[in-house]
C-alpha cells in the first residue's frame, strides 16, 4: 500500500488518520453521553473527565493533521454513475466531519481554558496541553458567560456527531452492499480495489 492518496484508494496516513479519529470519537462520544448522568460527587467522574479531555485533545491534535493532509493529498474521486444528490451528500457529508472533528474538540479546549485558571491540561498523564492564555487569564466570574457558551457549542456539536455517525455507516455499507462500488473498500486495508491506480 502506498502512503499517499492515489485515484483508486486513500494511501496509509489517510487510512490511519481515519480509523484513529473515528475510534477515539466514538469513545469520547460514549464517555460523554456516560458521564451527563453520574453525579458530581461519584468518584470515578474526574477519571472520566480526564480522559475524555485527554482523548479531545488527542482529537483536535490529529485532525489538524488530517485537514493539512486532505489539502495537500487530493482524495479518490467518487466512483462514476452516481446521481447528482448522491455525490453532493456525500461530499456535504464529509465537509460537516471535518468541520465537527475540529470544531467539537476546539469548543472543548476553549471551555475547558476558561475554568482552568492558568493551569494546563495533563494529556493522558504523559505531557500538559497549555490553556488558552487570554481564556485562562479570566476570573471565575467573568469567564462563566464564555464557559456557558463554549459548553453549549461543544454539547450541540456533540449530538450533531451522534446523528451523523450512523448516517455516514449506513452510507458506506450501501456503496458496498448495494452499489458494489468499492467506496468503503478504499478506506480498508488490504482489500483490493478494481481498476488502475
Amino acid at each position: 500500500m502506498r502512503t499517499a492518496n492515489t485515484t483508486l484508494r486513500y494511501g496509509t496516513v489517510a487510512m490511519t488518520l481515519h480509523w484513529l479519529i473515528a475510534a477515539a470519537v466514538i469513545t469520547n462520544l460514549s464517555i460523554g453521553l456516560y458521564m451527563a448522568d453520574l453525579p458530581n460527587k461519584d468518584p470515578g467522574k474526574f477519571e472520566l473527565i480526564s480522559l475524555h479531555k485527554s482523548i479531545g485533545l488527542s482529537v483536535l491534535a490529529l485532525s489538524v493533521l488530517r485537514v493539512v493532509w486532505r489539502l495537500i493529498n487530493p482524495v479518490p474521486p467518487p466512483p462514476p454513475g452516481l446521481a447528482p444528490w448522491i455525490r453532493f451528500s456525500g461530499q456535504a457529508m464529509h465537509f460537516i466531519f471535518y468541520f465537527l472533528i475540529v470544531a467539537v474538540p476546539l469548543a472543548g479546549w476553549l471551555m475547558v481554558s476558561v475554568a482552568s485558571q492558568g493551569h494546563p491540561t495533563s494529556v493522558f498523564g504523559l505531557f500538559d496541553w497549555p490553556s488558552v492564555p487570554v481564556l485562562s487569564d479570566m476570573t471565575r466570574h467573568a469567564g462563566h458567560p464564555y464557559h456557558e457558551t463554549f459548553e453549549t457549542i461543544h454539547v450541540w456539536l456533540a449530538w450533531a456527531f451522534i446523528g451523523l455517525v450512523p448516517l455516514h455507516v449506513i452510507a458506506a455499507f450501501y456503496h458496498q452492499f448495494i452499489r458494489h462500488d468499492g467506496v468503503l473498500a478504499r478506506m480498508l486495508p488490504r482489500i483490493r480495489v478494481r481498476g488502475k491506480a
